[in-house]
């Protein structure tokens, strides 16, 4: 039994324009300029916390502990898949990243991984807001970054 549409065409390009600002705020460092796409009352997983349960928190304990310490944040965005309820007002967005870590010793790695992101919105066609969000980094991939951009 199939239980899941294709996404209208206008949702899944919301939901890949979601995914390309967050890009564009971690590359900049740009905590202020990101919370507008995350949901006050979010609930997230990080790796330096179990959960977080607001916007707020997941700056502090998790944005803070990783944007500035990358560089290259990049989402493949044509790969970006999505599964979209039928009313058209939530949906699970799904990406993988790529980016730049850094050694203690300053040397460069491949820091890639994978997110799901849950979105939710108030009528068909406004921007998605982030209501949960879960990255995770690719077995292998050293899970702290030591550069210093802040």
């Amino acid at each position: 039994m199939k239980l899941r549409a294709a996404p209208d065409p206008a949702d899944l390009d919301l939901i890949r324009q979601w995914f390309k600002r967050l890009s564009d705020h971690v590359q900049a460092i740009d905590y202020e300029g990101a919370r507008p796409i995350f949901a006050e009352d979010m609930i997230a997983f990080g790796t330096f916390t179990d959960f977080m349960f607001d916007r707020e928190s997941a700056e502090r304990q998790q944005w803070r502990n990783v944007w500035g310490t990358i560089r290259n944040f990049r989402w493949r965005l044509d790969e970006v898949q999505a599964i979209v309820s039928a009313d058209r007002l939530t949906a699970v967005g799904m990406g993988v990243f790529d980016s730049d870590g850094f050694r203690e010793d300053g040397t460069k790695f491949d820091r890639k991984g994978r997110a799901t992101v849950s979105f939710a919105r108030t009528k068909i066609g406004d921007p998605w807001i982030a209501t949960h969000t879960h990255m995770s980094l690719f077995r292998g991939t050293p899970d702290r970054s030591h550069g210093q951009f802040d």
